[in-house]
């Protein structure tokens, strides 16, 4: 591919909701249990070729002078993920300019342990700034497939352009996904941004699937061990469409609250029974520990997901936890979502994120969010209207003001973050979320009871599900029923909020040039179909220096 950047300093690194619970699940991690429904899942040559690479290969976090690769190897047929078994697995990687391998540039091999549910990782540095490479696993005389990587540009490059994927919630039971498959095909990202619930945590027909399971989950219970989620991360990456993906360009990836479960915060969860389930803190280690041994990611401060990644003079990257910090949710109506001692971030992530935004010396700065910053009232919504609606967020359905689960349960940290960008003129912030299964276009107004007439400090733009249910699934009715109705309600009470669309499936291509930062959203024909249509669907940006989103006519 044509380098669309112009270079070599390394960029920065610091190091859906649902009902309430129905049942408890009492989950078995003994390996006679998870062998014969995982092993049935597999490809056939799982049982009678090993080593394999059965679960594709990944790159991520790109720098300007190397990048993160991932696979996983089966050295043996009974080395399932999660089972423990398997012997030690040398695993060589190859790094070359181009897809033949002609040109080696770099090489070195690590060894696969059942420790580390035989998952490989390889930082590689001593790599071209903005230059695309390929890359290959080998163990045991077997080549993995092949796949493309790209180094971020110089940190001091001027950078004409960017284009990143943008996908959040893929709900495996709900649906195939098509929206990986649509944006491997693209050949023009310099990245994909994954917001959040890679993986769900429930089990099979627990969550919102339209009443159809499409293809149940592995293992079916609700995972709760380590060899729970182990087994989960890898029933998804057996998916061709996602293996895709990740073999077409780096992933830059957070975790929201599915990862673990449903409406994780720091001390527990709405989907974790105490005590039936183990302890929070052993549910939630389970969780971190297979997702980093299974995400191409690397961990940063204290083993979370927020860190920076910088992309020469045209923008920065600040990408967000928002589970592992925050305080549990509260109900709305008593006062508690304005109480400053409350707080989403943390008080250490917050001002890392501040310190960041102010020191930024790049025309842009886009934070990776997985929850929704712009303020949302939908209590004057109709009955009918509401009630999906907040059973969608997980919400009281009796009728409310706000979304507890998003930063509207944490004002204090919403404000003090905005005054922020305010008081010291940072423009160009851009926040990228989704976590809310619909697509949105909103300006963040500082504040949002005396909208248009309060300034904007920030844009936002919230991209869709890849498969999880909206609201047009939960009522069970065509695709853009449901959103045209509500969506002028919604933005009724809501001024600043552009556009948003409730029912549709779909991702994002997020094109930024020094001049704007647009988004592209597109939505998918059926969640159901494994070889679902892509069509474009709407364009919002934001000009540099306005703060606020305007509609285009065309995608990029």
């Amino acid at each position: 591919m044509t380098s669309r950047y112009r270079s070599s300093k390394p960029s920065e690194d610091l190091n859906s909701r649902t009902p309430r619970r129905r049942t408890v699940v009492k989950a078995a991690a003994a390996t006679a249990v998870l062998a014969g429904p995982l092993a049935a899942t597999l490809p056939a040559r799982a049982v009678d070729q090993a080593p394999a690479f059965l679960h594709g290969v990944a790159s991520g976090d790109p720098l300007p002078d190397g990048v993160l690769l991932w696979t996983r190897v089966t050295p043996v047929p009974e080395a399932i993920p999660g089972s423990g078994l398997g012997p030690d697995t040398e695993v060589s990687w190859t790094v070359a300019t181009d897809r033949t391998f002609s040109t080696v540039v770099a090489r070195g091999s690590t060894t696969a342990t059942a420790a580390s549910d035989h998952t490989v990782k390889a930082d590689i540095r001593g790599l071209e700034p903005g230059t695309d490479y390929w890359f290959r696993f080998s163990a045991g005389g077997t080549d993995s497939p092949a796949a493309r990587t790209r180094t971020a540009p110089a940190a001091d490059a001027a950078v004409t352009g960017l284009r990143f994927g943008v996908v959040s919630c893929a709900n495996w039971e709900a649906g195939y996904f098509s929206p990986y498959r649509h944006l491997a095909a693209r050949g023009d990202l310099d990245a994909w941004l994954h917001l959040g619930d890679y993986i769900y945590e429930y089990g099979t027909g627990e969550y919102g699937t339209r009443d159809t399971v499409v293809r149940p989950h592995a293992p079916a219970h609700e995972i709760v061990t380590l060899a729970d989620y182990r087994v989960r991360h890898g029933r998804y990456k057996t998916d061709p469409d996602l293996q895709a993906l990740h073999a077409a360009a780096p992933v830059v990836a957070i975790w929201d609250d599915h990862e673990f479960a449903n409406d994780a915060w720091s001390g527990g969860a709405e989907n974790h029974t105490e005590g039936a389930e183990g302890t929070w803190s052993a549910r939630q280690a389970a969780a971190k520990q297979a997702y980093f041994e299974w995400m191409p990611v690397r961990p940063a401060i204290a083993g979370t997901t927020y860190r920076r990644l910088r992309f020469g003079k045209l923008a920065d990257l600040s990408l967000l936890d928002l589970r592992s910090f925050r305080s549990q949710q509260v109900k709305v109506g008593n006062g508690q979502v304005d109480d400053p001692e409350r707080t989403l971030t943390g008080r250490a992530q917050l001002d890392w994120l501040k310190a960041g935004l102010k020191a930024s010396d790049t025309t842009w700065r886009v934070v990776g969010n997985s929850v929704m910053i712009s303020p949302f009232a939908i209590g004057s919504l109709s009955a009918d209207l509401l009630k999906p609606l907040a059973k969608l967020l997980g919400l009281p359905q009796e009728g409310l003001a706000l979304n507890t689960d998003q930063w509207d349960g944490y004002t204090d940290d919403r404000r003090e973050l905005l005054a922020h960008l305010r008081a010291h003129a940072i423009r160009n912030t851009v926040f990228l979320t989704g976590d809310i299964h619909m697509a949105w276009a909103n300006d963040v107004p500082v504040d949002a009871g005396t909208y248009p007439l309060s300034p904007s400090a920030a844009t936002e733009f919230v991209v869709t599900s890849v498969t999880s249910d909206n609201l047009d699934d939960l009522v069970k009715v065509p695709q853009g029923t449901v959103s045209a109705v509500a969506a002028p309600v919604i933005r009724a009470a809501n001024r600043h909020v552009h556009w948003v669309d409730t029912d549709r499936h779909g991702f994002g291509v997020l094109d930024i040039t020094a001049e704007r930062a647009q988004m592209d959203y597109y939505v998918i024909s059926d969640r159901r179909q494994r070889d679902a249509t892509a069509t474009w669907s709407r364009s919002y940006r934001t000009r540099s220096g306005t703060q606020k989103v305007e509609r285009t006519y065309d995608p990029v």
